[in-house]
């Protein structure tokens, strides 16, 4: 059995974190739905999914950001490294977007969803927590994927080089912002669960001046690092940069488009699972909705259009960036 190329690997798993993500995804919004059958939702285990979909595919494509920086390290001249290499980017930072959306998400929904008879153990454990794990997520993968990386792997025995003082500026200007921003949702959060009233004016001013601080501290980092000396970058045609640039756009836009339309249909798939009874004149109690079970014209019909977009997306993905370079690379060689 041929051996699969190190830039091959990188390629396909981001798109394998995706497909496990979407997979949590539907999960957690059927889980969800069945947390919300009783009048009072307490335990919320779909926030937890939805915070291992987010980490999956952030996890799954910074693994695929090493292995293709070791691939590009090896043959600087190997195309579909360098194209794995923005892919698995383009995968870092979109999966750090989605992260740090799902924790303000979870934030604002704590004051909605607010339940009285939940005591402060049970907040910290179903919304405290998960914005913690989310904003832990969000700074190490930040952190090892452009401050921490290296291209140059050392030799077994051979002591790691120190992190320098650019290195250090720069892994303390991503992180006190986010940082910064997580303490203040918190401290938001505890003051509403021990008054149980809208924040006052003052609260929010303490708020939003912890996270002005916080990107104050984190701009002046930045620049420290940004003023540190760096190798001067190789020289690249303009040219040539722009077409490879705008090919790898085009063939993201359309795995972008396809997989919204996936996440959209699977989930509009699984709402449908869910049964409100008819009201009935004379009721002084809204009925609450059940979930039923799964059927197989549900799963032709409904779920199986959105699983069918998603392996459209992947494997279109996949094959636009590798047949591409894989192409290119053998033509070369005659």
């Amino acid at each position: 059995m041929k051996k699969i190329a190190l830039a091959n690997k990188a390629t396909a798993l981001p798109l394998i974190g995706l497909i496990i993500a979407w997979t949590l995804t539907m999960i957690a919004s059927w889980v969800s739905m069945v947390s919300r059958e009783g009048y009072e939702v307490i335990a919320r285990p779909s926030n937890y999914i939805f915070l291992l979909a987010c980490a999956s595919v952030s996890f799954a494509s910074l693994v695929a950001h090493t292995w293709a920086l070791k691939a590009l390290a090896a043959d600087e001249g190997d195309a579909l490294a360098r194209a794995s290499v923005r892919f698995a980017t383009l995968g870092v930072v979109l999966s750090l977007a989605v992260t740090t959306i799902y924790a303000l998400t979870n934030f604002l929904s704590a004051f909605n969803s607010s339940s009285q008879s939940q005591n402060v153990g049970q907040r910290f454990v179903w919304t405290y927590l998960p914005i913690l794990l989310a904003t832990a997520v969000v700074v190490f993968v930040l952190l090892r994927a452009f401050v921490f990386r290296s291209n140059v792997a050392t030799a077994e025995g051979e002591e790691k080089p120190k992190m320098s003082a650019r290195q250090k500026a720069l892994a303390l200007g991503y992180a006190i912002p986010i940082l910064a921003t997580a303490f203040a949702i918190i401290l938001g959060l505890f003051i509403y669960d021990a008054t149980r009233t809208n924040l006052d004016t003052w609260v929010w001013v303490l708020i939003i001046s912890i996270v002005g601080i916080g990107v104050i501290f984190g701009t002046r980092f930045a620049a420290r690092a940004r003023q540190a000396r760096v190798e001067a970058p190789k020289p690249k045609t303009a040219l040539a940069a722009g077409a490879a640039t705008l090919n790898f756009v085009l063939s993201i836009v359309f795995g972008t488009t396809v997989t919204i339309m996936s996440f959209t249909m699977g989930t509009s798939a699984i709402s449908m699972l869910q049964v409100w009874p008819e009201w009935v004149e004379g009721q002084t109690v809204q009925p609450m909705p059940t979930v039923s079970m799964p059927t197989i014209t549900w799963w032709v019909q409904d779920m199986a259009p959105a699983i069918v977009l998603l392996l459209l997306a992947v494997i279109g993905v996949y094959l636009s960036i590798t047949e591409r370079h894989r192409k290119q690379n053998s033509a070369v060689e005659v």
